[in-house]
């Protein structure tokens, strides 16, 4: 996967990805809009014009300062402790009160004179292991110290970010796996690939990325529209969005059968129906509301003068005229710009319709809530042989009834199901070991190839040999001919 570029200034409206230690956020660069990453609140406008991976330091007011070297504020620890038996924490060690470092912050002091001064009145740094001190000044920086790094989105870092912040939505999809989907998927420039994910969008995007902007990639979805969320944190730019193309699963069958048409549905035009029954009921609503108006204003205008009732019933009947006209002029609008977008949506399925009737797809990749088996049994016809296919889910019990089904079936050749995992190691002098806290499981995968699937029917005279198991006569030639 690609990784962040260094070289690339950073624009106004582009997207990028904050990241402070292990946590990262993704956010739009934007004039005087302001982003709030973790418990503090940030204006991204010193950032642009910068390159990506320039740290900088939060200042007064949520100002962004580059910073052009980050200088090693680690204290030398002369003295050190063999071990730390003799360390109770019972919360006293610290002379420093809470108060005293807010009144610290609100002087203006940095993060690293902050974590100075801790260490200065801490009664037990001394007698630390120099290890644990290393632990408690690296604990205390990241806590105090208000420094941030601006790094360009990519495949790798959104999917971290969102497995850290938010994996129930993106399927428990861990980034390991994602590469191994990518890679078993044969997923690169000048293809043509299925994708039907819920993973809001990050496989979609992952696979566009690989692609380089090169090739066709159509996206099943279902219900109104597909989820995009983190397809759009990639930005990518405008050339990219012409390989993107976008179909309903729930056209698939007609389009299979050879019945889907480019007319409209009777679904839309029961939408259509729908939507026009309310905007006439709620029309004739403020008809009534409007009726009862000019019947308050009668009885009103009654009580006055002749005079003063010619003026109050022209302005009255002048403010409803304008009223209605603005109902009508809005209700117009409204009919318009959603028959615009029925007619954009239609021309978009005609688009990715054309790509798929042909049935010579390069490769699909599923990774969804829903279940696998009827997904991939009927979107299989699409892909032509010897092509590659990858289904992701984070439970092994539909991917062995996957599994099994398409055994049964045939026209699909090496199977394989398998179980991602991976194991993170802390490197460092001495005290290299596994990291306390893995994930338990990425998911599992199934992945096959599939093959021209020929339905023959065996000739008669095959059919009599195998029961006889004789061979054929030497006189057959002679007696055929």
């Amino acid at each position: 996967m690609a990784g962040s570029s260094k070289g690339d200034p950073i624009v106004d409206g582009a997207y990028v990805v904050l990241k402070r230690g292990e946590v990262f956020k993704a956010a739009q660069v934007q004039f005087r809009k302001k982003v709030i990453f973790g418990k503090q609140w940030i204006f991204l406008d010193n950032a642009i014009g910068q390159c990506y991976g320039t740290t900088f330091e939060i200042a007064g007011g949520g100002k962004l300062l580059p910073l052009t070297k980050i200088e090693d504020t680690s204290t030398e620890t002369v003295e050190a402790g063999a071990d730390n038996r003799n360390i109770v924490d019972d919360g006293k060690s610290q002379k420093l009160t809470r108060d005293d470092i807010e009144a610290l912050k609100e002087k203006g002091i940095k993060g690293e004179e902050i974590v100075q001064q801790l260490i200065e009145n801490s009664t037990t740094f001394r007698d630390k292991t120099e290890f644990a001190q290393e632990k408690y000044i690296k604990k205390k920086k990241k806590k105090y110290e208000s420094i941030i790094t601006i790094v360009k989105p990519c495949a790798r870092i959104l999917a971290m970010m969102y497995y850290a912040r938010e994996p129930g939505k993106i399927c428990n999809l861990r980034y390991d796996t994602l590469a191994q989907m990518l890679t078993l998927g044969n997923i690169h420039a000048g293809s043509k690939v299925i994708v039907v994910e819920t993973c809001a969008g990050l496989v979609l995007g992952a696979v566009m990325e690989r692609m380089g902007g090169f090739g066709s990639v159509i996206q099943m979805y279902q219900g109104g529209e597909p989820g995009r969320a983190a397809t759009d944190c990639f930005g990518f730019p405008k050339s990219f969005l012409g390989m993107l193309h976008e179909f309903p699963l729930a056209k698939v069958h007609s389009l299979l059968s050879g019945k889907f048409s480019s007319e409209i549905t009777p679904a839309d035009t029961q939408d259509c129906l729908q939507t026009d029954e309310k905007s006439k009921g709620s029309f004739t609503e403020k008809e009534d509301a409007s009726n009862e108006v000019e019947n308050v204003i009668s009885d009103r205008v009654s009580e006055c003068n002749q005079s003063e009732e010619q003026q109050i019933i022209e302005i009255a009947s002048g403010g409803l005229k304008n009223n209605k006209e603005n109902e009508n002029k809005e209700r117009r609008q409204q009919a318009f710009e959603k028959k615009k977008r029925q007619i954009e949506k239609r021309k978009r399925e005609m688009e990715a319709a054309d790509l798929l009737k042909d049935r010579n797809a390069d490769g699909l990749i599923i990774a969804c809530r829903f279940h696998p088996t009827p997904l991939l049994l009927s979107l299989l016809e699409l892909v032509a042989p010897s092509r590659p296919f990858v289904v992701y889910c984070q439970y092994k019990e539909p991917l062995l009834e996957c599994y099994t089904k398409l055994r049964e079936k045939g026209g699909v050749v090496n199977l394989k199901l398998s179980e991602t995992w991976l194991r993170n190691y802390q490197v460092l002098p001495n005290r290299s070991h596994p990291r306390l806290t893995m994930s338990g499981g990425g998911g599992y995968i199934l992945t096959g190839i599939t093959v021209v699937r020929e339905d023959v029917q065996p000739d008669v005279k095959s059919l009599e040999l195998r029961k006889t198991d004789e061979p054929p006569p030497k006189k057959l030639k002679l007696e055929e001919l």
